[in-house]
């Protein structure tokens, strides 16, 4: 069972439910799945874990395209037919091993120390991928077929998927995890949030500039809603700017727009909800 607790860290700030939630999948040793809109801190999560938790991170990013296989290993052909060719590599093109390369699961398989393992977006590959993984994640282990090998993880990861809800996960697969919906933060906690980003940051700028972000996102007709990455680096270079005065944000003269929104079709938006003065 897991022996390691995770408890945040300076800049990932933990609800309750969360924080038992983590823990709970690292006692069981089972997948965690995280859901949720984009920008809600699940790929931040991971990071958190391996920093709290002072283990490395492996980062798997699912392709649209990626097979199960290429997560688990590669075995590369070419390489071994051009040494065959040309006859000036120091690896022995009869021995297959050398031609093989762990793929991310692979590498966290065989490290030497427990990681964390971050299958990011999931939701972007087919069922068949997931389906392909759920006894690889089970069992901890697969074959390399082109040698005859099966790799068994040397200490089993802390694995930790997520999801952005684009598409429905398979029965089986969300059978194997332990699952948490992150729903967007509400203003305490994005006040909290902020406060872990900048501790000596004046109140009236912080209050300030959270309710304007949350008066942008609930603008009808935003596509692409700010996230709280977009508020964080907001923040940030609104702390460059000597002339910002946070009086204006009450006005709707919002600075640095393209900060916080990033479609030409949100700006087209919010021009009719500002008239115009944002910058």
């Amino acid at each position: 069972m897991g022996q390691y607790t995770f408890t945040g860290t300076n800049t990932y700030v933990l609800d309750d439910e969360l924080s038992k939630i983590v823990n709970a999948s690292i006692k069981l040793e089972m997948p965690l799945l995280i859901k949720g809109e984009p920008g809600t801190g699940k790929t931040l999560l991971a990071h958190a874990i391996a920093e709290n938790l002072s283990l490395p991170l492996i980062v798997l990013n699912v392709k649209s395209s990626m097979k199960a296989v290429e997560a688990l290993y590669q075995y590369d052909t070419l390489t071994r037919l051009n040494d065959s060719r040309f006859g000036d590599s120091k690896r022995n093109v009869s021995n297959i091993e050398d031609y093989i390369k762990m793929g991310k699961i692979g590498q966290a398989f065989v490290s030497e120390t427990k990681v964390v393992l971050l299958i990011d977006e999931i939701d972007k590959a087919d069922t068949d991928f997931q389906d392909d993984l759920l006894d690889v994640l089970d069992q901890m282990s697969f074959d390399i077929i082109e040698i005859d090998k099966t790799i068994r993880a040397r200490n089993r990861p802390i694995i930790i998927i997520t999801s952005n809800a684009k598409k429905d996960l398979s029965d089986p697969f969300l059978g194997r995890c332990v699952f948490h919906h992150i729903a967007f933060p509400d203003q305490d906690m994005m006040n909290k949030i902020v406060r872990a980003h900048f501790p000596d940051l004046d109140r009236r700028l912080s209050d300030a500039c959270i309710e304007a972000f949350y008066r942008l996102r609930s603008y009808r007709g935003i596509e692409k809603k700010p996230a709280t990455r977009e508020l964080i680096n907001w923040i940030r270079i609104l702390l460059m700017d000597k002339n910002f005065d946070p009086k204006h944000l009450a006005k709707n003269d919002i600075p640095f727009l393209g900060v916080l929104i990033k479609k030409s079709e949100d700006y087209a938006v919010l021009q009719r909800h500002l008239g115009g003065s944002y910058r």
